[in-house]
């Protein structure tokens, strides 16, 4: 169960009338920039003196994280909602202090930065279970891009690992306007199916750091894999093995790359450095399939095919002992969950 601090669907000041925005689509009450800490304790109060629901102690807001949703040129304002209720779910497991940065296109007439608040409260296993989260909404012109690291500082806990969330960015370069997040971030999150096509070869300041959502969301079916041929000695996985193969359907392309790029790096820790291997469509009427396929010199074989929209997933395979055929459940992490194994895995 949760409660929302406030609905407010104005958010704007009435002295001034503003094309729809990313900023005004996002819930929160609009406050001064210069009063987000005082505004974030009123707001507390003034919800919990109307009988709402609001942290009975500090405790109910302590914040595990830091975490940054840079919404980029590219999102839209279905899409930035769409991510903005992704953390908030997320926040229910890991309290969080949340910072959303976002960027107004040249034609939309602010140069100064404006600021939301919005705060929500989140019952767990039992009453007295009550986790408390706020969230800081920025809307900022380029113009004003060179006040925006100070103000991105004040707004998070100083004793608490930043985590940044680039979604959406139209340009890899312009991310180095934001080399204070880029190299404070204990994380950067990008997700590679929507990133400029140079996002991962981009010279990040801290590299180490970079995690791919596409990567994190594949867990299921990662794991699945590696069970399944985990049963296999790793000679008999290697030896004749020719190709690998994986297909995937319209909607899963960066998937399928992944996917074929994990099962790379597995097999050369495996010692084969002979196999092709090699990215297809699949020849499917299913959008959101996904088929791993290992061909051999003579005598074995295996395949995987898997349907994220049915759940459903069947494995067969002959090593020299015979066929065996198994039927199995395939997922991608929500996107919540793969935001946590992007973080803290």
């Amino acid at each position: 169960m949760r409660f929302s601090l406030l609905n407010n669907t104005c958010g704007v000041s009435p002295k001034r009338t503003l094309m729809p925005s990313i900023f005004n689509a996002l819930p929160g009450i609009e406050v001064p920039v210069g009063s987000i800490s005082k505004e974030l304790a009123k707001m507390w109060a003034t919800t919990a003196s109307n009988g709402g629901a609001a942290p009975a102690s500090d405790d109910a807001k302590a914040t595990q994280v830091n975490f940054v949703l840079h919404l980029g040129l590219n999102a839209e304002v279905d899409d930035a909602v769409t991510q903005f209720q992704t953390v908030v779910r997320f926040s229910h497991r890991y309290p969080c202090r949340v910072v959303v940065l976002c960027p107004l296109r040249e034609d939309e007439g602010v140069t100064e930065i404006r600021a939301k608040i919005y705060g929500e409260c989140h019952v767990g296993k039992s009453k007295g279970d009550t986790r408390c989260c706020e969230f800081v909404i920025l809307s900022y012109a380029r113009s004003a891009r060179a006040f925006l690291e100070n103000q991105v500082s004040i707004c998070l806990s100083t004793d608490l690992p930043i985590y940044y969330w680039a979604h959406h960015f139209a340009d890899t370069s312009r991310m180095a306007d934001y080399r204070y997040l880029l190299t404070r971030a204990r994380r950067v999150l990008i997700d590679s199916s929507i990133a400029p096509s140079d996002a991962l070869t981009y010279a990040w300041p801290r590299r180490e750091s970079l995690r791919d959502l596409v990567y994190a969301r594949l867990l299921p079916v990662r794991q699945s894999l590696g069970q399944f041929l985990s049963r296999y000695p790793t000679a008999t996985l290697r030896e004749g093995l020719q190709a690998i193969t994986v297909l995937h359907g319209s909607s899963l392309s960066a998937e399928g790359r992944v996917l074929l790029q994990w099962l790379r790096d597995r097999m050369g820790h495996c010692g084969d450095h002979q196999a092709a291997y090699a990215l297809m469509s699949a020849p499917a009427t299913s959008a959101e399939t996904l088929q791993v396929k290992f061909k051999y010199a003579a005598g074995k074989s295996f395949d995987w095919q898997g349907d994220v929209a049915t759940g459903a997933a069947v494995f067969t395979a002959d090593f020299g002992s015979g066929r065996t055929e198994l039927h199995a459940a395939v997922s991608l992490l929500a996107p919540e969950n793969a935001l946590s194994e992007a973080m803290f895995f």
